[in-house]
């Protein structure tokens, strides 16, 4: 069944203002809730504060009052609806805890997307950045167990693997590394579009909340830990946000950032496991409905475009959180010794490459290394989660970066 959002009304703006009743969700049960179910609230979270964050600024840089109060009308209600989101998640959890469930995001939704996109320059950048959230899974779950002492399995529940990805050490290259070709909008499929709008947003809501809970924390290596993966999840938000394309106007980055929520809300609604989450992603696409259709009209007054010469006619399939081991492993085997160079990807060391892991760690174990020795000390081993059993190819790889010039 095929879905339009530009044929789909929704519920009228008038009407979309709730009280502080009907925004007192009750948050997930973090024991015995469905890990994706909560992969999907903080997934909506960091699209929301995207949206939120992009209206700002649009506002700012928007001189025409009646515009200014249109998207200040839709803004308030989107922050409704993020306080609704992100207040699902429950309060008992731990910081540490939700980090965790940040990664796996990273990990699943990024895995996900590098496997349905359709452009090989893309999906070669998606493919890239998901090992290095997959080493960062296994960092913070090595703290986890010292800080904490529980383990990382009762959080992703096997869903996703906790083992060793391109060694975080490894991720600190020059910043003009960082920099991708972007698409180009008038001929890139649309759900590529959809695909860098989403996984951008994503990473920019774990950098945000990374810089904001990593000073919370007393113990060193914790405070040292979120401050190395911080500045690596600033490279990711750079790597992603470079590959939309610089020459969408305004209005059409607004309508294609509401198509984007309509899309997200109906696949969770669509693939949702607990009954009352999955109301709350119907309710909220019923919101966005309208949204999408007040952007539309601000793209017809100022772009003279109709939203048919800008959107997909119709919704891809959904986006679906579900394991991704085999599509992962495959990735270790054959791309963990790759870095950049330029906008492109390359497999030795490079001057600028070097020179920046010197300036970076003056000859010292960075902290994403110093808390799995730490953890060697405390427990006699690292903490890894493989569902299949040791994986010989990884350790194998594991030797050669250790052991070579090589990444």
């Amino acid at each position: 069944m095929t879905f339009n959002p530009l044929e789909q009304r929704g519920i009228a703006l008038d009407k979309q203002l709730r009280n502080w009743r009907e925004l007192n969700v009750s948050p997930i049960d973090p024991d015995h809730a469905d890990p994706y179910t909560r992969c999907r609230v903080i997934t909506m979270n960091g699209i929301e504060v995207e949206a939120l964050l992009f209206s700002h600024q649009l506002a700012r840089h928007c001189p025409d009052m009646d515009a200014k109060r249109k998207l200040a009308e839709i803004r308030y209600l989107e922050q409704q609806q993020q306080k609704a989101v992100n207040w699902l998640l429950p309060g008992v959890s731990s910081a540490l805890e939700t980090t965790i469930a940040y990664e796996q995001v990273a990990v699943d939704l990024t895995a996900w997307v590098a496997r349905m996109e359709p452009d090989p320059y893309l999906k070669q950048a998606y493919e890239f950045g998901v090992l290095e959230d997959f080493d960062h899974l296994y960092r913070y779950s090595n703290l986890y167990e010292m800080v904490q002492h529980r383990k990382a399995e009762k959080i992703v529940d096997g869903l996703t693997e906790v083992i060793p990805g391109r060694p975080t050490k490894y991720h600190h290259r020059h910043p003009h590394d960082n920099v991708r070709e972007p698409y180009d909008r008038t001929s890139a499929d649309p759900i590529s579009k959809l695909h860098a709008l989403t996984i951008m947003s994503a990473e920019q809501q774990t950098m945000n909340f990374y810089m904001n809970v990593g000073p919370e924390y007393m113990e060193p290596i914790a405070r040292q830990l979120y401050q190395e993966i911080g500045l690596i999840e600033e490279e990711h938000v750079t790597h992603y946000e470079s590959l939309v394309d610089p020459g969408e106007t305004w209005w059409e980055r607004l309508v294609n950032h509401e198509y984007n929520e309509c899309y997200l809300y109906y696949s969770f609604m669509e693939t949702e496991s607990d009954r009352r989450i999955k109301a709350i992603w119907e309710l909220h696409l019923n919101m966005e409905l309208e949204h999408l259709h007040g952007a539309c009209d601000l793209l017809r007054q100022h772009d003279g475009r109709e939203p048919e010469e800008v959107l997909a006619p119709q919704l891809p399939q959904p986006v679906t959180f579900e394991p991704n081991k085999g599509y992962l492993r495959q990735l270790l085997d054959t791309q963990i010794d790759l870095t950049t160079l330029g906008t492109g990807y390359v497999r030795e060391a490079h001057e600028r490459f070097e020179r920046m892991q010197e300036q970076i760690h003056g000859g010292e174990a960075p902290p994403s290394e110093r808390v799995i020795d730490m953890h060697r000390e405390q427990f006699g081993t690292d903490y890894r989660l493989s569902t299949e059993g040791e994986h010989p190819v990884q350790s194998l790889r594991e030797q050669q970066l250790e052991g070579s010039r090589r990444l």
